[in-house]
């Protein structure tokens, strides 16, 4: 983070705003040495969120990149972009949909990807699935999804020849606890828009009746196993360790292999 330039940025749209720093500071809740300090180049002395309430109050946002080995670090996160699409195609062929990866799609200035757009022939179902390997901004997730669920059924038809009567919308993160405080955080904007959750999510494609919308926790692709629910409670077995030599009985040396530990995983 280069404080010096987020200090000089922040302390220009202060100006423009016409607040004083004490202003600013009893509008979004902080004391005014934070944004003193803020404006000094020490940014490194506030919270994070701190910074971000600062700047939202100016109408403006702050864009934090990281870095890895001197690249950027969307290198790796579209690799875990990738295998969660590849998780998430493997689970809908599974369940009996064909599925097409980054559908594009456009229609009078509104344009974008479908990561992944799922089809039903039997109940003449669609889904459109948005994929994030990390949540940023809601609202920055949200509207583009209801843009591409809004232009689907049209790409379906015109490009594939599928005639839905039904369609579902779900955003398709990673199991893990990241994504869930970052969901519990929004909770009541995902609500609103996306209201189920990943057991309902896979009822409906087993079953495609009627709509559904809601955010999926989806294991990983290197965790799935397409004979079994991909992400139902998984038990890891163990094998324990060898025994030592027979009894002083002069039964021949064999292996025991006592009963196995096992593990749970987080369910979704």
């Amino acid at each position: 983070m280069d404080g010096d330039r987020i200090g000089r940025l922040h302390r220009i749209l202060r100006h423009r705003a016409r607040l004083t720093q004490e202003d600013l500071a009893q509008r979004i809740g902080v004391g005014r040495w934070k944004i003193v300090r803020l404006e000094a180049g020490k940014a490194a002395d506030l919270r994070l969120g701190e910074i971000e309430r600062c700047f939202a109050a100016l109408d403006a946002r702050l864009d934090v990149r990281g870095w890895y080995h001197g690249a950027a670090a969307d290198r790796l996160l579209d690799e875990r972009h990738s295998q969660i699409v590849g998780a998430l195609v493997q689970v809908l062929r599974h369940y009996r949909w064909v599925a097409k990866v980054e559908v594009s799609c456009s229609d009078y200035g509104d344009r974008g990807s479908i990561d992944v757009l799922g089809w039903q022939p039997k109940e003449r179902a669609l889904v459109v699935a948005e994929v994030k390997s990390e949540v940023g901004s809601i609202e920055g997730t949200l509207r583009p999804l209801d843009v591409k669920c809004r232009l689907a059924a049209k790409v379906a038809r015109d490009r594939f020849g599928w005639h839905a009567v039904t369609l579902g919308r779900v955003l398709v993160l990673p199991e893990d606890r990241t994504a869930r405080r970052a969901i519990e955080r929004h909770a009541a904007a995902v609500d609103a828009a996306l209201p189920a959750r990943s057991r309902e999510v896979r009822t409906w494609l087993r079953q495609p009746v009627g709509s559904v919308a809601g955010v999926w926790f989806l294991t990983d692709v290197g965790l799935v196993n397409a004979k079994r629910n991909p992400s139902a409670i998984r038990r890891v077995r163990k094998a324990g360790p060898r025994s030592g030599r027979g009894s002083q009985t002069g039964a021949m040396p064999r292996e025991d292999h006592p009963k196995p530990r096992t593990v749970e995983m987080a369910d979704s």
